[in-house]
């Protein structure tokens, strides 16, 4: 979860910080907009050292420098110093977002990697719903700076914790492999269609919901008439989707073989984007219809999610760091590019998110079909 809450708890802040610095609100969102960069960007540069040098060590100096940033920001007097200071935060979190998932596939493998992967995206997909509400409470009791001081004693907190209980999850024979193998990780990667396809299905499905939380201030506020302090609730409904349905997947796995547990859950996505689609042309857009399509789309995020992570890390156990590294930036990448389409398509209703979400899990239907 660390890996993205100080993306979406400062959100509420920005307005303090725009009349705090003097700066324009457009240059304070660079303190958004740098930190995905960041995110993505760094994730393709820890997963190939962590194959070489270890998770354990890397992980370290990854939230060493998360804290750092952390420390930065707290008595940040520009707006230019604040967003170097969000750019070395992105460039620690990002390694916990990595790690996480190479830890995982380090030590279990099958059943219980997924059981694990489900659980940890459980985790994850409660942040963006729960982290902005904390961010407004702290800002609004104490001031925005505060919430860098929070942030910075739960990662020392943390980082107590790795360094006191965290073991190395990287079998020891892995060292001594030359720079050259581990730079041919990223290639032999790339070069696997399966891993190409895996990756791509779960990027389609994994971050095309950032469309929804993008949208929904304007579809809940400006075309459902619905006040500010509800579009929080119903983003939380849907979150809580996709926590059930990775919830969902753990109880069946053993059950259902990894790509018929994805193609499940991908199947329950398509469904729901379908069930949107056609409630904006039977004219039956409401808040109902709106929240609970997004929802069933959200549950079958959620189951497929944890098979595409696993098969995706999967595919060379050798170079799984790598593998994270590059399955983080794709998912950044695709959750970019449906939050820039759904923004650049606007025209006061939910058709844009409809499409958005449709194309995207029909993407990840035909690449699952590769696999």
């Amino acid at each position: 979860m660390s890996g993205t809450v100080a993306l979406h708890i400062f959100i509420p802040a920005l307005p303090s910080v725009a009349r705090d610095l003097g700066a324009a609100p457009a240059t304070v969102q660079l303190t958004i907009t740098m930190y995905l960069v960041g995110l993505a960007a760094g994730q393709l540069v820890y997963g190939p050292i962590s194959d070489r040098y270890g998770r354990r060590s890397v992980l370290i100096a990854a939230l060493l420098i998360y804290l750092a940033g952390f420390l930065l920001a707290i008595p940040a007097t520009s707006i230019g110093w604040l967003i170097f200071a969000r750019i070395l935060q992105s460039l620690g979190a990002c390694g916990a977002l990595v790690l996480g998932r190479a830890m995982v596939r380090d030590i279990a493998t099958g059943a219980d990697a997924i059981k694990m992967m489900a659980a940890l995206m459980t985790c994850m997909t409660l942040t963006p719903s729960l982290a902005p509400g904390l961010g407004g409470l702290i800002e609004a009791w104490l001031g925005w700076r505060a919430i860098f001081v929070a942030l910075a004693a739960t990662v020392t907190a943390m980082l107590a914790l790795v360094i006191l209980l965290a073991p190395e999850t990287l079998p020891a024979v892995s060292h001594v492999r030359g720079p050259s193998f581990i730079l041919g990780g990223y290639a032999r990667l790339l070069r696997s269609a399966k891993f190409r396809h895996y990756v791509l299905a779960g990027a389609c499905s994994g971050t095309s919901l950032y469309a929804f939380f993008a949208a929904a201030p304007f579809l809940y506020i400006e075309v459902l008439h619905r006040s500010p302090q509800e579009v929080g609730l119903f983003c939380v409904i849907v979150a809580m989707g996709l926590a059930g349905g990775a919830f969902l997947m753990r109880m069946l796995i053993g059950r259902l073989e990894l790509r018929r547990g994805a193609r499940l859950g991908n199947l329950i996505s398509v469904f729901g984007a379908s069930l949107l689609l056609l409630a904006h042309f039977a004219g039956a857009t409401n808040v109902v219809t709106l929240t609970g399509a997004t929802f069933v789309y959200a549950i079958g995020v959620g189951m497929a999610g944890p098979n595409l992570m696993s098969g995706a890390l999967s595919v060379d156990p050798a170079a799984a760091g790598s593998a994270s590294g590059l399955y983080g930036f794709s998912q950044m990448a695709v959750g970019a590019l449906c939050t820039l389409a759904v923004g650049l398509w606007h025209d006061s209703s939910a058709l844009a998110l409809a499409v958005v979400l449709l194309a995207a899990s029909l993407t990840a239907a035909a690449a699952l079909h590769r696999v």
